[in-house]
């Protein structure tokens, strides 16, 4: 690993849930985050790579966390640390891309996919940032890549925020600074002993904490009884989204009209949230009758909850997983929206009751020798995710449109990474007027990642007319035109 131009003495260890995002990473599973915006430079005079790098550098340079580093502790005996280097290698970090001709939606999401399928280098900073050019329609696009053991969702989406907004550089996110001796390995291993030591003496606590939450949740599912439509916890059903992942990634988006969404969950009073994953079970119903020929049992997500949204935040995990069950069994939208408010609601319930910190408590006691092998070998043999099928997010983006060195920021996607035995990441973005869609897999999952896309707004259609809504969605006049499966 790199350890050159470490700079003043700061650090900071890793949580349970970035060490995690560390160990999880294997040759297949790639453990970065992604966040793209497209930009209208139309009435800029001429933007382009050289304009954006100097305009960006300054505000780069101002994020503190993009100039952290890992640092190993000696023998493994803990989680690593962050360092905090002086500067930002530009030439590595800002990187040029070009978009195949004729330069739209598919060929940008094409470029996106090639560079979510190479990993990170961890001895760098763990963060790259592609301008894309060659778009139609005088547009470039800003893919910000980052590794998830330095930021979440939330955390990066702010720090794309942060580049891109207007206004002088502050900086933020600096480590404090520690003593001369700080990254000395007797230090390092004192300061690893001592935490240890208080883990110790949290543990009898946190096992207490776990049994009343455990007990609560189980209390409660007695009181409500088995729901025969929803998914047993821990069961995810073999479908066509889980196998083997492979190391090559695809990648699709797609936008819907914000307000269609909107109106359609207040029509039929349930919540955006709602919508959002009924709408995904919709969609993966359509996609496993085309590729397993059968949609019999109700799917699990995974989804995100962050325990800490706040705007200020730019790096670290602070998140846990509900999952609710999917009713791809169900041809009915409107009984597919009605199961899924349902499933919802219990699966909000039992996070509230089992605890929001329960789990990302227990990963701080991952055993830093052992548990990269373990996730190494789970990532070549497990053909099904034990807890989920797949990774879906929705999360709330900025409410106003950004303009950057005089370019208006016209769409905005998210996405994280797929995980051992699941072959897909579906992340909603919302931004401004619109819900941005957005598919990763890997290489075996779909033989194009649009087919995805595309039966989300389908589904999203079928719910509409279901509940006697025009099934015409609103376009989207900014955003560049769809790109229907091939």
């Amino acid at each position: 690993m790199r350890q050159r131009e470490l700079g003043v003495a700061a650090v900071k260890r890793l949580n349970g849930v970035d060490a995690m995002m560390l160990y999880s990473e294997t040759p297949e599973i790639h453990m970065h985050t992604l966040k793209i915006g497209i930009l209208d430079v139309s009435q800029t005079g001429g933007f382009d790579f050289e304009l954006f790098r100097k305009a960006a550098l300054p505000r780069l340079h101002a994020l503190a966390p993009l100039r952290y580093q890992l640092i190993d502790i000696p023998g493994r005996i803990h989680h690593p640390m962050w360092v905090q280097n002086a500067e930002i290698d530009v030439d590595y970090h800002i990187r040029r891309a070009r978009v195949p001709a004729p330069g739209g939606r598919r060929e940008l999401d094409q470029l996106i996919g090639e560079i979510a399928g190479t990993p990170l280098d961890r001895g760098y900073p763990l963060w790259e940032m592609y301008i894309a050019e060659g778009m139609a329609d005088n547009k470039i696009a800003v893919i910000h890549k980052v590794h998830h053991v330095l930021a979440d969702g939330v955390a990066s989406a702010n720090q794309l925020a942060m580049v891109i907004q207007g206004g002088d550089p502050v900086v933020c996110g600096e480590l404090p600074a520690g003593s001369g001796e700080s990254r000395e390995t007797a230090h390092l291993v004192r300061a690893a002993v001592r935490d240890h030591a208080r883990q110790i003496r949290r543990l009898p606590r946190l096992v207490n904490e776990t049994i009343a939450g455990v007990s609560r949740v189980r209390r409660q599912a007695r009181a409500r009884g088995r729901h025969p439509d929803l998914a047993r916890n821990f069961a995810p059903p073999p479908s066509f989204i889980n196998h083997v992942v492979s190391p090559g990634r695809r990648f699709a988006t797609a936008p819907l009209a914000l307000a269609d969404v909107k109106q359609t969950a207040r029509h039929l009073q349930v919540t955006l949230n709602d919508i959002v994953l009924a709408t995904a079970a919709g969609a993966l119903r359509q996609l496993q009758l085309r590729y397993d020929e059968k949609a019999e049992a109700p799917l699990i997500a995974g989804v995100p909850v962050s325990f800490d949204p706040s705007p200020d935040r730019l790096t670290g995990n602070e998140f846990t997983y509900m999952t609710p069950s999917l009713p791809v069994h169900i041809d009915d939208p409107l009984e597919r929206v009605r199961l899924t408010a349902t499933a919802t609601a219990i699966a909000k319930e039992n996070h509230h009751l089992l605890g929001a910190t329960l789990l990302p408590s227990w990963l701080a006691y991952l055993p830093p020798a052992l548990t990269p092998s373990v996730f190494r070998s789970q990532a070549r043999r497990v053909e099904s995710a034990m807890v989920m099928n797949l990774t879906i997010s929705n999360v709330p983006g900025p409410k106003e449109r950004g303009v950057f060195e005089g370019a208006t920021i016209d769409e905005i996607y998210s996405v994280g990474p797929i995980v051992a035995g699941s072959g897909m990441n579906l992340t909603v973005w919302s931004y401004v007027d619109q819900l941005s869609i957005s598919v990763l897999t890997d290489d075996r999952t779909l033989r194009d990642p649009h087919e995805a896309t595309d039966a989300m707004i389908t589904s999203f259609g079928e719910i509409r007319r279901a509940a006697g809504l025009s099934d015409q969605v609103t376009p989207v006049e900014t955003a560049l035109p769809l790109a229907p499966a091939s």
